[in-house]
């Protein structure tokens, strides 16, 4: 009964302890009991904290029998993002220069989570402060694939992606500058959605005008990851960025969408418009998967939007943020922080108000672009990541399909030029290599338009059910 509860969907499971058919102990001692079991195989949550989660869904289930209403994610255990500050629990940043940091406050969407009823069980491995795709740092180590532990999880929300996989935890919390919630979701057979910037809010911020970094959510289903959007989105005064749409939009069931897309306009891109390499193993899986799109009655076409200059936008507003937010940690620290982190700093340094300004006009002509795009298709589907699940001892894959990579970031061409679109990014699971590594598709929409993505991904989700494929770990 244990393992069977780990893996009941969330909205499921939140609806069953609204009905007191489970208590929020009973299932928070599930996934404790599981964390504890099969955790080490994956170490993919890194700070547990049993007292702590017992206690809160002890008075959880008090509130609820009080006769108090309870909130959409009540009872859910989550473990947060370890780059998102937890009030009272270590927030290390994978990084040894914070591995004893215990924040005295909670960001604004640990706060808006946990006040929608989801109880903190602990926190999810990361790589060093979130910087590549790829989860190991050397606070706890890498985050092992839970379909095949000799492979990465992807970052840097692998270690939320590993523990949904594994049914450590119902949902998860993540972010995404260049793919950060989308190719972990892709590399685990989970859903993550990178929304459109401004989305959900994010304090503290070093930098509130950014939209290349957005925070968002995981699941195992697509209903899932749209429950926790609904919580984690919505307007605050103090984030210049905000959009105004409330986050209880997107707690509406998507099961109405799922029997047909009957006149969908969707855009299929194999590579990105010839921009990217992508490994035959990736492309060999997703292949079949348009047909089901036409076979949902989708009008299918390969085109792809005008991603000329993504690669300048994304690398020089990347390199901007790294050397805004880390440059001084790396001044008072030299020798601390991983290379491949301080190339990035370095790269932000070298730059100058001229690449800036040529980066911001390069990015709004992107941006008009796609919505021009997404005036004449629904949906755009594409590769989430180039290569599938590679050697977690690798920092990151050095060749795809022939074409060299040089740093830690050119693998990742999928996911971060989509990223400059602006617009909202779902991995859905679409399927296995013969090996039986997961590979997700990419679902795009217009900027704004997250219900558009969820439907379709949630229809595609109903029609092939890779989603449901378990991975199967010794002593589970």
């Amino acid at each position: 009964m244990t393992d069977e509860i780990t893996y009941v969907p969330a909205t499921e499971l939140a609806d069953r302890i609204r009905k007191r058919e489970l208590s929020a102990r009973e299932v928070v001692q599930a996934h404790l009991d599981r964390i504890e079991r099969v955790g080490p195989q994956i170490n993919a949550v890194v700070t547990v904290d049993p007292e702590g989660a017992l206690a809160a869904a002890h008075a959880a289930d008090e509130r609820l029998a009080g006769g108090e209403e309870p909130g959409p994610l009540h009872g859910l255990p989550i473990a947060f993002k370890d780059t998102h500050l937890t009030r009272g629990m270590r927030t290390t940043h994978g990084s040894p220069l914070f591995a004893d940091h215990v924040p005295d406050e909670d960001e604004l969407l640990v706060e808006r989570i946990q006040a929608a009823g989801a109880i903190r069980i602990g926190k999810t491995n990361v790589p060093e402060f979130a910087a590549g795709s790829h989860t190991f740092n050397p606070v706890f180590g890498a985050t092992r694939n839970p379909y095949d532990p000799t492979r990465t999880a992807g970052g840097s929300s692998g270690g939320a992606a590993a523990a949904l996989a594994a049914g450590l935890h119902a949902i998860a919390d993540g972010s995404d500058m260049g793919g950060s919630l989308r190719n972990p979701a892709s590399f685990c057979n989970v859903v993550g959605l990178r929304p459109t910037p401004g989305r959900v809010p994010a304090l503290p911020r070093t930098n509130p005008w950014d939209t290349m970094a957005v925070a968002g959510p995981m699941g195992r289903t697509v209903a899932d990851a749209a429950l926790l959007l609904s919580v984690m989105a919505g307007p605050d005064p103090r984030c210049p960025l905000t959009l105004e749409t409330p986050g209880e939009t997107f707690r509406a069931p998507l099961e109405h969408d799922v029997r047909d897309l009957r006149g969908l306009r969707v855009a299929w891109t194999p590579d990105l418009g010839g921009r990217v390499p992508v490994e035959p193993e990736v492309t060999a899986v997703l292949e079949p998967q348009v047909q089901v799109f036409e076979e949902l009655g989708c009008q299918v076409t390969e085109d792809c939007p005008d991603l000329d200059g993504a690669e300048e936008v994304f690398r020089t507003l990347r390199a901007q943020e790294f050397a805004t937010g880390l440059g001084e940690l790396l001044d008072a620290h030299p020798g601390a922080l991983k290379p491949s982190l301080v190339w990035n700093i370095e790269e932000g340094r070298k730059l100058t108000g001229a690449d800036l300004g040529r980066a911001t006009v390069a990015h709004a002509r992107i941006r008009h672009a796609a919505v021009d795009f997404f005036s004449r298709y629904d949906v755009l589907l594409a590769p989430v990541s180039q290569v599938v699940p590679f050697d977690v001892e690798l920092e990151y894959p050095t060749s795809i399909a022939g074409h060299e990579q040089h740093t830690y970031l050119d693998w990742m061409r999928s996911a971060y030029f989509v990223t400059v679109l602006g617009a909202p990014a779902l991995s859905v699971p679409a399927g296995f290599t013969p090996g039986g590594l997961p590979v997700g598709l990419q679902v795009v929409a217009a900027p704004r338009a997250e219900l558009t993505v969820l439907r379709a991904a949630a229809a595609y989700e109903a029609a092939t059910g890779h989603g449901l494929r378990r991975p199967v770990l010794p002593h589970a």
